[in-house]
């Protein structure tokens, strides 16, 4: 499998490139339309046709490039709850990509129309689990329904590696074990005080996801070795960025097993149920093209 996670600076949107092998078919997750000529360079030099471009909500801090994508590629185009593009999400669905199996789950909360896809290994959380933190609720969201939906995260298990489309302090990937144990947000002993504390968040930026320090990301953190490997995969091109490649786990420092607080929020099953809310079943969809 090919994995990258890029990074647009201006908004701190992390998106995410995947693709089932060289010459297959890909798949971006939260695409930006500034980034869209890297994207089309970036299918070129691994020989991926895209398949799929989707969103985990509808996004005010950028603009979206599903559509810019959906007319130079002919891709698919999927969002939760909104029109104007080709598919629309379903609870409970598992999207085929060549083979790879990306689950659909609704995640409502940072706004109505907020997914999160599971596929294999790791979660894309969107902004309803930020890493050491959670999505604002307060343009248009409802922290009751994200309290509910994180604790939907939070029962897969722990191992599960956690990639946001947010970060301000240039984090790139967490896990479902670490922000059990770490997110002071998950740590809230019922649902009244998450909500409270929910509604007292503003951010200081009107595009930023959460109450933020800086909102720049700093280059420490790089995956040279990663990295490389994409730069040599641009090279015939001419073409280089500096956007992050990420396809390994964390160390083996980092912790794989579930925390045991006495109760709240981080407190959770982990066993995973992803029902179809209408008829309690999965739905399988491949995709064309």
């Amino acid at each position: 499998m090919l994995f990258r996670q890029l990074v647009h600076r201006e908004s701190s949107t992390y998106t995410y490139l995947i693709g089932s092998r060289p010459g297959g078919k890909g798949l971006l997750i939260d695409p930006v339309a500034d980034e869209v000529p890297l994207y089309l360079r970036l299918l070129d030099a691994f020989e991926l046709k895209l398949a799929l471009a989707l969103d985990t909500h509808l996004h005010t801090d950028h603009v979206s490039a599903l559509g810019l994508l959906r007319e130079k590629t002919q891709c698919e185009t999927a969002r939760g709850g909104s029109r104007g593009v080709v598919r629309r999400l379903r609870e409970g669905e598992v999207i085929d990509i060549d083979g790879l199996d990306l689950e659909v789950l609704h995640t409502p909360g940072h706004t109505p129309d907020s997914y999160s896809f599971v596929m294999d290994d790791r979660v894309f959380t969107g902004d309803t689990l930020l890493i050491g933190s959670t999505g604002r609720t307060d343009q248009g969201g409802d922290p009751q329904l994200q309290y509910e939906s994180l604790s939907r995260l939070l029962g897969l298990p722990g191992g599960t590696l956690v990639y946001p489309a947010h970060d301000y302090h240039g984090r790139h990937v967490s896990t479902i074990a670490e922000e059990r144990r770490n997110n002071p947000r998950l740590q809230l002993q019922t649902s009244d005080e998450y909500v409270a504390l929910m509604n007292s968040v503003r951010p200081s930026h009107v595009d930023h996801m959460d109450l933020v320090e800086s909102s720049s990301l700093r280059r420490s953190g790089v995956l040279l070795r990663e990295l490389a490997g994409l730069r040599a995969a641009l090279e015939r091109d001419g073409v280089w960025t500096e956007a992050l490649a990420e396809s390994h786990a964390p160390d083996s420092s980092a912790p794989t097993s579930r925390p045991q607080p006495a109760s709240g929020l981080a407190t959770v099953r982990t066993d995973r149920q992803t029902p179809d809310s209408a008829t309690g079943r999965r739905v399988r969809r491949g995709v064309t093209g």
